[in-house]
């Protein structure tokens, strides 16, 4: 059991810094074409971070949403469980959005949720997506949030919904797909085309499988599988039928003898959700046993190179721990204590409760940071 809670723990830190490794590389070439990107960097492409001035590999607004997504699940949960709340997590992942939001404009309420709110570094403006930032400020204002967005912003967020423990009141895990419609409900906030939600759902079923039972790269195919079988609400199906074959061919596409770069061109260029998730699955599954291989497969190519290279990043992290991760992608890695901090709070999930008080000073640690929104 030890053994099996030590490895748990190694997937989620893989899975949140792999998503910000890949984020990270991908997000100096995001712009970039892939002959560009080979000009500067030679036929392979990127596979070192490009550092900024401070010798930092900045991560995007990719990273960012990621971890106040992980900030407002731990919210709720932990005044579930200090008050007895029923209340539904989707509400305070909106409200963590919406910090996310006044850090890109500096338009700050004095009242916050998340405490990352107030890290410096997650208040500059990293390329976020209009998508993402008009729906949230409709949400700011009390406004309905109507769009027909398929953009990869809801997909590349949400996989920090996957490592939380859900316990039933029995004490047994979650059902997955219980879990992906969370994810899908996440990327519904800003996304509303069945394209930018469906795979948001598959990214964290994907993730939670992985995390939660015991499994190596031999049968990653087949849980990606599994992720296609969810239930769909009806006014999705033609675009789900879509989003099932554009997977069906990045797993044919894994298994032939082509170049990377060809073999993604027939998937997309990532900026659609559809596209980033089945571009992430392409290169997990070509390179599932090797981080660095996957990684420079998913951010070198004409698209969008940081949220392509985030998701596959989440994916292979979960799947190989942060221990395959190398330590010249974990060195200089932009706020990667407090990436680290929040995985193993995911990990714990929450530590006080309404009858008991916060009596060392790890549970008052806790009840300030997810406890009281000030």
């Amino acid at each position: 059991m030890k053994h099996l809670t030590e490895e748990r723990l190694d997937r989620i830190r893989g899975c949140m810094i792999g998503g910000a490794v890949g984020d990270a590389l991908g997000y100096a070439i995001e712009f970039n074409d892939i002959q560009s990107i080979r000009n500067r960097y030679g036929q392979r492409g990127i596979t070192r971070y490009l550092l900024n001035y401070d010798g930092v590999a900045e991560i995007s607004d990719d990273t960012q949403m990621s971890l106040f997504t992980a900030n407002g699940l731990l919210n709720s949960f932990t005044r579930q469980a200090m008050c007895s709340d029923t209340g539904k997590a989707i509400h305070d992942i909106a409200w963590a959005y919406c910090d996310w939001y006044e850090t890109q404009t500096g338009k700050k309420k004095p009242h916050r949720k998340c405490w990352i709110r107030d890290i410096p570094e997650l208040n500059h403006r990293r390329a976020p997506g209009m998508t993402c930032m008009s729906a949230l400020q409709c949400l700011r204002e009390g406004k309905e949030v109507m769009n027909n967005s398929k953009g990869c912003g809801g997909v590349m967020r949400v996989a920090p919904i996957a490592l939380y423990p859900y316990p039933d009141r029995d004490g047994s895990a979650r059902d997955a797909h219980e879990i992906a419609r969370l994810g899908a409900e996440a990327a519904e906030i800003t996304h509303q085309h069945p394209l930018g939600i469906y795979p948001a759902a598959m990214l964290v079923h994907l993730i939670y499988r992985i995390v939660n039972h015991p499994v190596d790269s031999a049968v990653l195919e087949d849980i990606i599988e599994e992720a296609l079988t969810m239930n769909e609400p009806q006014n999705y199906t033609e675009a789900t039928a879509y989003m099932k074959d554009l997977v069906h061919q990045a797993i044919q596409l894994s298994k032939e003898d082509m170049d990377d770069v060809a073999a993604i061109s027939k998937l997309g260029e990532g900026w659609t959700g559809e596209e980033a998730y089945a571009i992430a699955v392409y290169c997990a599954l070509k390179y599932r046993n090797n981080f660095e291989k996957a990684i420079v497969a998913a951010v070198n190519h004409s698209g969008d190179s940081d949220s392509t290279g985030a998701i596959a990043g989440n994916i292979m992290g979960a799947l190989s721990g942060r221990k395959a991760i190398p330590d010249y992608y974990i060195k200089n890695l932009e706020l990667v204590s407090v990436i680290e901090e929040i995985a193993h709070d995911l990990y714990t999930g929450c530590i006080i409760t309404n009858n008991a008080p916060a009596d060392t000073p790890e549970k008052e640690l806790w009840r300030k940071k997810y406890g009281e929104n000030k």
